[in-house]
Order: C-alpha cells, then structure tokens, then sequence
C-alpha cells in the first residue's frame, strides 16, 4: 500500500485496474509487446473496474468507451486500453463515468465493463497501461508487485523533466498542427488512390489499401509521429499514440479529401482483400483458437497421467511402485480425456458461433455425434474387418450407426450447415414460433444429414488425410521433420500453422498420437532461445527488456511477442530459429518421436510426448536451444559491435 494524498501527484501513478501484473512482452499484441507506443505494464483483470490512476485530466474517451488517456497535474499521459481488438466491440459491455476534460482524482471510477461479455467476444482481456510521453520523464520505475490493487497500489514512480515541453505543448490551443505529418503519411501508404477506406481507433491509423505493396515502410517509420507499423487481417495499421491519433486522423481527411470510414467499413474491405485460402484460415483460426485452452489442459493432464502409469523412472511405474496411487491416476486420466472424448462437442460449440448460430445448439449437435449408444468411432477399423458395424434401417437404406470421437471434419461441416438452417428459418419464422421451429428443425434436419451424408463422407476424406500425412513422414521421415520444422514458424507468419491444429486433432483422433506437434513445441522452443540471444546482444535496455521477456513466454508456448517484437525486426535471429526448429524437426521424426495430447508447445512438451520418446525429444530441445542461441549471438557479435 501507498499512502496517497489527494490531490498530490507525489511521483506515484497509481494502479487503475485490480489484477494480476503482466510485462508488456506478455501482451500478445506487437503494438503493446514492441512498445510502439510507449513503455509500462499490463494488468490480467480481476474485476470489471476501471479508476484514475492519477490527479488530472481526462484527455481523451474513444466513443466506444474501452480505452481512456489521463493527464496528470504534471503533465505524465497515461493510456488504459482496456482488453485487446475490443474497439470491435463498439462500447458494448463498457460503460463511462466520465467525459473529455473532466478533473479526476486518484481512485475516481473511469468505466466499468462487463468481464464475461469481453473475455467472451474479444481477443483478451489483458489490459495495457502505457506512458505514452515518456521522453519528458526523469525517472521511471515499474513495480515489482505480481499483483495490484484499483486505487491502493502504486504501479509506477515516474518524475517529470523540469522543462516539460511536451506538456506545455498539450495546453495550447491549436487547429490542428499535424498537417504536415498527415501528407507524409499518406504519400508514405501509396497516396490517395491507394486508400479504400481509412478509419482510426484510441492508438492507431487505420487503413484498407488496394496494394500493400506500395507501402514505402522505411519513409513511414522515420516519422516521428509514428510508432510502428504492421498489417494484419487485411488491414495496414499506423501506431501513432493516443491523444494524438485523432488530430492526426483529422489532419489527414481536411489536407487529403479522403472520405471519413467506419471501423467496420475498413473491416469489411480488407477482409474483401483476403483470398478464399486466407479467409479459410481465419475461420479455422476463430474456430479452433477459443477451445484451444481446453485441448491444452486436457493435454497436460495427460501428461501427468503419463507420469503416474508409465515406467519413465525404471522397470516399475509409480502406480505398480505404489498402488494406491492408481485411483488417482484413473481419476487424472478421466478429467483429461474428457476434452478429447467430446471434441465434436467443443468444435460445434466454437464453429456454430463462428457461423453465426445458437452456439448451444453446436454443443448439442456435437453431442449427438459422440452419444454412447453409437458404435465408438475408434473401433471402426476393427468392426469393419469383422462385419459388425451396427445400422439403422430407414425404409430399406441401412445407415451406419457410428459415433465421430476424435473426428474433425464431421462436425465442421454439420456446424456449418446447421448453422446456415437456423439463419434462413429466423428470417423466416415469427418471433412467437421461433421457439419451437427453429431449433427443432435445424437440429432434426442437421442430426440426419450428419449420419446419412455428412459424417460418412467427411470421416473417409478425414481418413483420407491422416493416411496421407503418415504416408508420407513414414517413407520421409527426416526430410518431412526438416521441411516441416523449417516451414512451421513462416506459417505463424502467415496464420497457416491453425490449419496444422486440425490436422494435429485429426491424427490423435485416429491414430492416438501425432508427430506433427513435437515439431511446433521445438519452434516455440528455437524462437525463445534466439531472442535470448538478442538479450545478451542488446545495448539498448528497451530492447534488452522485451527480448528477455518475450523469450520467456515463447519457452511456455507463446511466441508472437519473441517473433513479432525481435526475432522478425533483426530477421537473423528468425532465420536462427528456422534453422534451428529444422534439424531438431528432423531428428525428433527420425526417431519417431510422437505426442500422445496437445500441450504447451515449449519447456513443458514433454509432458505431453510418449514416455518412451522423451529421451529423443529431450536431445531435439537441446538441439533447439543451442543451435538458434549459438547463431543468433555469432552473427549478433558482428552487428552490435
């Protein structure tokens, strides 16, 4: 606790938000993880409350209401952007208690929010809390607190510069100073005629161009107003800071004529930019990524259990050691199937949503396709060989009554057309009888054609896959790890490696194991190991910082702040990594190493590998962290002389 006197600045910024403290490397974000904006830290919500971290003024509330700058008597600006992607939200969920000029206090409420609409329909709930004029401190000093309380806690010691300019600058009234800055920027995006559309959100520019490609990124980054750039889901963004990006945004549609967009609008034309192949990856990946935190605990789950039941520490394993350790085993092994054992349940959960239908009825519809009175769908090959699948007879045409454990593509395309259903009878059925047409139908309709079409079709293609993949890493085995390895890390690039997420349930779905994903936890691994390097290398403390804390989020298995915010800036440590993931790849399919579940794809994978490969997979993370490590630091040595 700090003891605050009201009205006093003191040098304290205090927490806004009660939670558990994250490093700005840990925002998978690059605009906060490179800190493009600024330098600070980050807050895990514990409560849907938001409170002036300081005594001043509020200079600016986006109209949707989910990211705040503050002023304080001294002249530090303070951004609190609550969540990530939540400006999609347009305010919905977030409520304000303030407007644009008003005098706060320290622990005044700014805005509360609804915690479980926001972790339901953005991408985090994490929440940044940036300085986003740091130039004009004199000291700056982050707490050492894992967690903080709104109001009581002291997030940041920070003393302005005797001389403030920047500060002084702020309280002068201007039209708009930022002509000049605005010209370049768009001459620096191709022109005029190269901008669709142009929208802004609290910190950046955003734009819909018709050609990326004449982008001149070097002239754009040399501006001072601008912080960073990138472009993602069809979208190129300006990082320009908040309190600023407006005036900009206004200096640029006055001295260029262009047409003032919505969010939306800029949405709809860069996803328009999207080929069928990236549109197909960006549903899979809105599918597939909401349900990954269940497939990872299951995963590690199963990795104890594996721990429990298998001889890894001598002839016995810890349950023949110790019977009484079984039930506890059991118990383990229960709770960490569950996940796998009803994945349709999940992926009809996640898919129906991503289609636009009752997210309910996709659980229910999963259900349906893993209901123990159909045959399992794991003992299909054996059944088939003997002849003893069991039909149903409607009307002479004999049905398989076969259940779709493990199977992906099944409930995929059931959630779809289930889906697809449901919207058409909406716009076609009064509200009173919605209740007992709609659903019943869509249901009805979608539960036959998945066991008379769907499922009999999509599990052969499925099997089709499966066969194909494991031909081909059997014939291969060292050339298919070194492709695989060398490619894995270009396709996180590209958002193509969701796709191999498919594949990797798939395979553990009819075959029990999966060799694919040994190969992505060495890449988390290799990327984690070259940015560490990068540490070593590092003169400059702001890169030094975010090396070392990105490193150690891609050795747990998150890797865009490693690959975004270093490895791809400096590009050698990114080509250390590829290398790196390469031969250990290669190895690890020599000696056929292989996953029994999905885990945490860094230090913890071998929880989550076949007890009797861990041996290899252990030489394959030693092969990993020392070739990337070793390259990235020798070529390094030479560059940061």
């Amino acid at each position: 606790m700090v003891n605050k006197q009201q009205g006093v600045f003191n040098g304290n910024i205090f927490a806004p938000l009660s939670g558990e403290v994250k490093q700005l490397g840990q925002v998978p974000d690059p605009t906060f993880a490179q800190k493009m904006m600024g330098d600070g830290l980050a807050i895990e919500p514990s409560e849907g409350k938001v409170v002036s971290p300081v005594d001043g003024e509020v200079v600016q509330i986006f109209p949707t209401k989910h990211a705040v700058g503050l002023r304080s008597q001294d002249g530090v600006e303070v951004l609190i952007h609550i969540g990530l992607e939540t400006v999609s939200l347009e305010g919905k969920g977030f409520e304000a208690h303030v407007n644009q000029g008003d005098k706060v206090k320290v622990g005044d409420s700014l805005v509360t929010f609804d915690m479980d609409y926001v972790k339901k329909n953005a991408k985090s709930l994490i929440t940044p809390i940036i300085i986003t004029n740091g130039d004009v401190l004199s000291t700056f000093e982050k707490t050492s607190e894992s967690s903080v309380q709104a109001g009581n806690s002291s997030l940041f010691q920070a003393n302005v510069n005797g001389n403030n300019p920047q500060a002084t600058a702020n309280n002068k009234n201007n039209n708009n100073p930022y002509g000049n800055e605005a010209e370049e920027i768009v001459a620096a995006v191709g022109g005029v005629e190269n901008i669709d559309a142009a929208t802004h959100c609290v910190t950046r520019l955003r734009f819909a161009l018709a050609d990326d490609e004449k982008v001149d990124q070097e002239a754009l980054e040399n501006l001072d107003v601008v912080k960073g750039s990138f472009s993602t889901n069809g979208q190129f963004q300006v990082v320009i800071g908040q309190g600023t990006v407006d005036k900009v945004y206004r200096a640029m549609v006055d001295a260029t004529g262009i047409q003032e967009a919505s969010k939306d609008d800029v949405k709809a034309l860069g996803g328009k930019k999207q080929n069928a192949l990236q549109r197909g990856i960006k549903t899979l990946a809105d599918i597939f990524i909401p349900i990954l935190p269940a497939i990872v605990t299951a995963g590690l789950l199963m990795g104890i259990n594996n721990i429990l039941v298998n001889p890894i520490f001598g002839d016995q394993s810890i349950i023949e050691a110790y019977p009484q350790w079984a039930g506890i085993a059991d118990m383990i092994n229960i709770i960490a199937n569950t996940a796998f054992t009803f994945l349709p349940a999940l992926i009809g959960w996640s898919a129906v949503k991503r289609f636009g239908g009752n997210e309910l009825l996709g659980v229910v519809l999963g259900l349906i396709l893993v209901h123990p009175d159909l045959m399992n769908a794991w003992g299909y090959g054996a059944a088939l060989k003997e002849g003893t699948i069991p039909t149903w007879n409607l009307f002479g045409f004999e049905v398989e009554k076969v259940g779709y454990q493990g199977q992906v593509l099944p409930v995929l395309l059931a959630s779809w057309v289930m889906s697809k259903i449901e919207i058409f009878l909406k716009k076609r059925v009064i509200d009173s009888l919605q209740l007992l047409v709609v659903a019943p139908i869509a249901l009805l309709v979608t539960g036959f054609l998945a066991f008379i079409i769907i499922g009999p079709i999509t599990f052969t293609i499925g099997n089709g896959i499966t066969n194909a993949v494991v031909s081909v890493f059997e014939a291969f085995p060292m050339i298919g790890g070194f492709l695989y390895g060398a490619l894995y890390a270009p396709l996180v690039i590209t958002g193509m490696h969701h796709t191999f997420l498919a594949v990797d349930l798939q395979l553990i779905g009819s075959t029990g194991t999966t060799f694919l994903w040994p190969i992505l936890a060495l890449s988390n691994i290799a990327q984690g190991s070259a940015v560490f390097a990068m540490m070593l290398l590092a003169k400059d403390e702001k890169l030094k910082g975010l090396a070392g804390t990105s490193g150690i989020s891609a050795w747990l298995g998150i890797t865009e702040p490693a690959m975004f915010g270093v490895n791809l800036r400096y590009k050698y440590p990114f080509y250390a990594a590829v290398l790196g993931t390469a031969i250990g790849g290669a190895f690890i399919t020599f000696q056929h190493v292989k996953a029994s579940s999905i885990g945490v794809g860094g230090i913890p994978a071998p929880l989550s590998i076949v007890s009797g490969s861990w041996l290899s997979f252990i030489i394959g993370m030693i092969i990993v962290i020392i070739v990337p490590f070793i390259f990235t630091y020798l070529i390094g040595k030479r560059k940061f002389k």
